[in-house]
């Protein structure tokens, strides 16, 4: 059947184990037959469930856990993720916000729905600042954060500007970066440094 015989005894051997798992489950589920379908759709679904997630084992640590992790009380370092970018996961105001590390912002910009998460009114902002993006010309309004926090690093009374179009992540631009006295990439590690 196989050119090689250790596929054939392999297949021989699996044959085996599924009779005699088959034959103890007929006689273990005799008249009971709704109850061993059940508990195989149970034992399918953990199965394909254990599956998934050690396929996309990474994808998911990368999801749940892109804060940033702190090197020492000097650097934190940030993990570029699958869409290319280094993002962030910080607290302003006491609340969590994800940001993409963005070093063509000249500003620490927060979307609208950060903003509202942040506690910020957005609808009594002034929206006066040009702002020139990819997508064109928007205006934007400019604000103080109480509190910024980036892993161990805390900085209050942060300059930052609310995005007054449609941005739907908020950016980690240069005037929060340049808060430290550098920042490196090493491969998919970007380190900063205080």
């Amino acid at each position: 059947m196989f050119d090689n015989p250790d596929d054939t005894a392999h297949l021989f051997y699996l044959l085996l184990l599924g009779m005699f798992i088959a034959v103890y489950l007929f006689s273990h589920y005799r008249g009971r037959m709704g109850q061993a379908m059940q508990h195989a759709a149970i034992w399918g679904l953990i199965f394909v469930g254990a599956i998934l997630a050690v396929g996309f084992s990474g994808d998911l640590q990368r999801m749940l856990t892109n804060a940033p992790q702190q090197i020492d009380g000097e650097t934190v370092a940030l993990t570029r993720e699958g869409d290319g970018h280094f993002h962030a996961l910080m607290e302003v105001n006491g609340h969590d916000v994800r940001f993409i590390v963005d070093t063509g912002a000249t500003n620490l910009v927060l979307s609208q729905r950060d903003a509202k998460a942040a506690g910020i009114d957005v609808g009594a902002l002034a929206f006066t600042i040009p702002t020139y993006t990819a997508n064109g010309r928007i205006m934007s309004a400019p604000v103080r954060l109480d509190e910024v926090r980036l892993a161990e690093f805390t900085d209050r009374d942060v300059r930052a500007t609310v995005n007054g179009g449609d941005l739907d992540v908020s950016l980690l631009g240069m005037s929060y970066l340049e808060r430290f006295s550098g920042w490196r990439v090493e491969g998919d590690r970007m380190y900063l440094t205080r």
